[in-house]
């Protein structure tokens, strides 16, 4: 096998959906019990009230970078530093705004998790980093790559731990205000974490994966809400992450440039044309533009906007490539290099213990009538 090749995650829909566009007519449903309308009308009634309140003209944050699709569908891009209130706010507005069809977030199915999370447990899980954890993230991405997941936790926990936030405030506030908007799907938009990493682990050689590992370990700087508000040209993880890997280009196509693709083909399998529902099959076919939010980094937001009109073919980007000579080589070197001091410790250990053992009076007190027995 060459690789590995992984498929686009399904959509995760959230809500039942579908929804048009404000300059379609829609019908009225102009009388009648509410109770025995149709499903047509029930639907043409709610779409209607969304409508209403979709701004033609909307009042945008300035963070919000609108695309228009060939079939004249929106995208409303909101760019957001992962550890800000004032992006969760953006995020919160431009929906109430827009009211869109499909809310598109930087997530993917490995970290649904943190969208129906308190922040108080999700505090505590980002700033607590166990051996479940890695052993979890070896299980799933294999050694290296899991290591490198880990590592890049500790990053996130840093952070969370500078400033007292959980990350992810912003897709929790998207998946609360989407759920609130009638006929609104929400949808996962980023490439898998185990894809992630195994193709930037392979994108490394081991003196590269040895000097990446190092910074991350001893990454220590204190880091205020000022710091991530200024961030917000940047995304303050990813800019850690550009420092500390500016020297591997290869690291940041993985890591960055690619997902900005993956994103960029998200955004545009959300952003089409809705067909609306019809009280008959003799009644003509309508469809409509849809109104899309997506939520990302505001690093891959430029990626975006280059890759919008481009011919996108993600199968490569997902694709995982076999492990080189180098690769297994290093492999060995850690799990080598863990056994021997996981031997060590318990060698180590196992003397202390006996030494400790022997010391005490009953112990020697009993060696001493072994010894007594035996020169009798």
């Amino acid at each position: 096998m060459d690789g590995e090749e992984q498929q686009p995650p399904n959509e995760a829909n959230v809500e039942p959906v579908v929804s048009s566009e404000a300059s379609e007519p829609v019908p009225r449903v102009l009388s009648g019990d509410p109770q025995n309308l149709s499903d047509v009308d029930a639907f043409n009634l709610l779409l209607e009230m969304k409508l209403k309140r979709r701004r033609q003209q909307p009042n945008l944050p300035r963070t919000v970078t609108q695309l228009v699709a060939e079939d004249g569908s929106r995208v409303y891009v909101v760019g957001t530093a992962h550890f800000s209130d004032d992006s969760k706010r953006d995020v919160v507005k431009t929906i109430r705004e827009v009211q869109p069809d499909v809310v598109v977030v930087e997530l993917c199915q490995y970290r649904v998790s943190m969208l129906k999370m308190d922040e108080s447990t999700l505090l505590r899980e980002a700033q607590e980093l166990s051996l479940e954890k890695l052993q979890q993230a070896v299980r799933q991405n294999g050694l290296m790559s899991g290591l490198m997941q880990m590592l890049l936790l500790k990053v996130s926990a840093h952070i969370t731990e500078q400033l007292g936030m959980a990350p992810g405030g912003e897709f929790r506030e998207a998946f609360k205000e989407a759920s609130k908007v009638p006929f609104c799907k929400f949808h996962l938009g980023d490439r898998p974490i185990p894809v992630t990493f195994k193709r930037a682990i392979a994108a490394l050689s081991f003196w590269q994966k040895v000097r990446l590992a190092w910074g991350l370990c001893f990454l220590s700087d204190p880091i205020s809400k000022d710091d991530v508000e200024r961030c917000k040209q940047k995304d303050l993880l990813e800019q850690m992450m550009a420092e500390m890997i500016g020297e591997f280009p290869d690291l940041h196509r993985t890591i960055v440039s690619e997902r900005d693709v993956y994103l960029t083909y998200m955004l545009r399998q959300a952003a089409r044309r809705l067909e609306l529902p019809r009280a008959s099959d003799a009644e003509p076919r309508k469809c409509v533009p849809s109104v899309v939010v997506g939520v990302v980094g505001m690093g891959h937001v430029p990626g975006i906007e280059k890759n919008w009109s481009t011919d996108l073919n993600i199968q490569e980007i997902m694709t995982v490539p076999p492990p080189s000579v180098s690769g297994r080589v290093s492999r060995l070197a850690v799990k080598a290099a863990f056994f021997g001091l996981l031997g060590y410790s318990l060698y180590w250990m196992g003397r202390r213990t006996a030494s400790l053992v022997l010391s005490l009076p009953a112990a020697q007190y009993c060696l001493q009538r072994v010894t007594e027995a035996r020169h009798k």
